[in-house]
């Protein structure tokens, strides 16, 4: 077995959810699989994921993703829930246990907060629980609305749980097969870039702006995520999400995506 690893790995709406909104169970299902699978060669794996508001708002019966404040807080509410009992369903079939882990900004930034939830992750990757992370979006209007948010979207938080938790490796699931030199919905020419060993302007210029329409997150927030672990010795990963089995693929060494290397 090659040494143990710890990985962080964020999962998207786009990823978890299908065209109508609704839960994608078979990749759900296929996440928990390749997951727990990881985990029994010996990783320990911490999943951060999105999708809560999304969900919520299916749920709810509400025609469009809600727009003002309280109905978005309100719907991740449920939608967490769902979220979180699709999970312990799946992952409990391959006999796992899983946590909920729920952040705002003032978690990370308190250092007293910080310390606790630190300790908490350390002791959960010892009992061999899965830590499920999502932003705490039902408390903390600032990373639902706020221009000036910490995280701004699960991208950032993924890379902010993968310092803190001093991760090996962060694979960022998304609904793009990586980073591209354009973007590959509008150009037939756009080529997939499987290597970047620095993140400057130019990188930055090649991202553009937001990704899906269920999604909040573009390749500039998986490129900014992506600087903030690569700058802590972070290998980061950005590939399609849609076949999780490709984890075994990025496990093994094999190309992926794009690898933004660690900047040791």
């Amino acid at each position: 077995m090659s040494k143990k690893n710890r990985i962080v790995i964020k999962v998207g709406t786009s990823t978890l959810t299908n065209e109508l909104g609704n839960s994608d169970l078979r990749t759900v299902e296929q996440l928990a699989l390749v997951l727990a699978d990881i985990q029994n060669m010996g990783h320990e794996v911490i999943l951060v994921s999105s999708g809560a508001i999304a969900i919520g708002a299916q749920k709810m019966h509400l025609a469009e993703k809600p727009k003002e404040l309280r109905m978005k807080q309100a719907a991740a509410a449920v939608g967490q829930c769902e979220n979180m009992f699709l999970y312990d369903k799946f992952f409990g079939y391959y006999n796992k246990t899983v946590a909920q882990i729920l952040l705002n900004a003032d978690d990370i930034i308190d250092e007293e907060k910080k310390e606790n939830l630190v300790n908490t992750f350390e002791t959960l990757l010892e009992q061999e629980v899965i830590p499920i992370v999502n932003e705490n979006d039902s408390v903390s209007y600032t990373e639902i609305e706020s221009e000036e948010k910490l995280f701004g979207d699960n991208d950032m938080l993924s890379a902010v749980v993968a310092v803190l938790c001093r991760a090996d490796k962060l694979i960022i699931l998304s609904d793009i097969d990586g980073f591209y030199d354009k973007d590959p919905r509008l150009s037939k020419t756009a080529k997939l870039i499987s290597r970047i060993e620095a993140i400057d302007e130019s990188t930055y210029k090649l991202a553009g702006g937001a990704g899906s329409r269920r999604g909040t997150g573009g390749m500039k927030t998986k490129l900014q995520a992506a600087d903030t672990a690569t700058a802590q010795g972070i290998d980061v990963i950005v590939t399609n999400g849609k076949n999780p089995r490709i984890l075994y693929d990025i496990m093994s060494g094999k190309k992926v995506g794009t690898l933004f290397v660690a900047q040791k």
